[in-house]
């Protein structure tokens, strides 16, 4: 099978056994015949406040920010022919990028009662929705957004009791 989704991580806070997780329970999730490729980045809580000013106008630590790269793709087959200025070096499609503050998901692991490793998941499949298209500003878009990230995160085997 071939894989649709490639995954961009910089430093040791996602393993690359947790990347090529993330990979395979994303497979399958968007029709496409392109790989779509996503940026992870990891930062603190003085970075992450700084990002959220600067593209919010929200003076606060936050924990995961999301940049889509395309507009208006939900739902949608994404070809390649269709995004011809945004294939990226390696013949991926860019669909986004997204920056998580390890500080803060760890603050919300222990509030929520359950592993980092599982609130980082989240956030990092959340942030994918996001590049994908998904949102939650309404309760509509907010249940239909949590069904696809429960999916994924139930694909890699990942549950609220972790």
């Amino acid at each position: 099978m071939r894989k649709n989704f490639v995954i961009y991580s910089d430093g040791d806070e996602f393993s690359s056994e947790n990347v090529k997780n993330l990979e395979k329970a994303l497979d399958g999730f968007v029709s496409s015949n392109v790989k779509l490729a996503v940026e992870i980045v990891f930062v603190d809580g003085d970075e992450i406040r700084r990002l959220n000013n600067d593209n919010r106008g929200i003076d606060r630590v936050t924990d995961v920010l999301s940049f889509p790269a395309l507009d208006e793709i939900k739902g949608l087959p994404l070809k390649k022919q269709d995004f011809p200025c945004d294939i990226d070096e390696n013949g991926n499609l860019f669909i986004g990028s997204i920056v998580v503050c390890c500080e803060r998901a760890k603050e919300q692991a222990q509030e929520y009662g359950h592993s980092y490793n599982r609130e980082l998941h989240y956030l990092l499949v959340h942030g994918v929705m996001h590049c994908l298209g998904y949102d939650h500003e309404t309760d509509d878009e907010k249940a239909e957004m949590r069904e696809k990230e429960e999916l994924v995160l139930n694909k890699m085997g990942i549950t609220r009791e972790d």
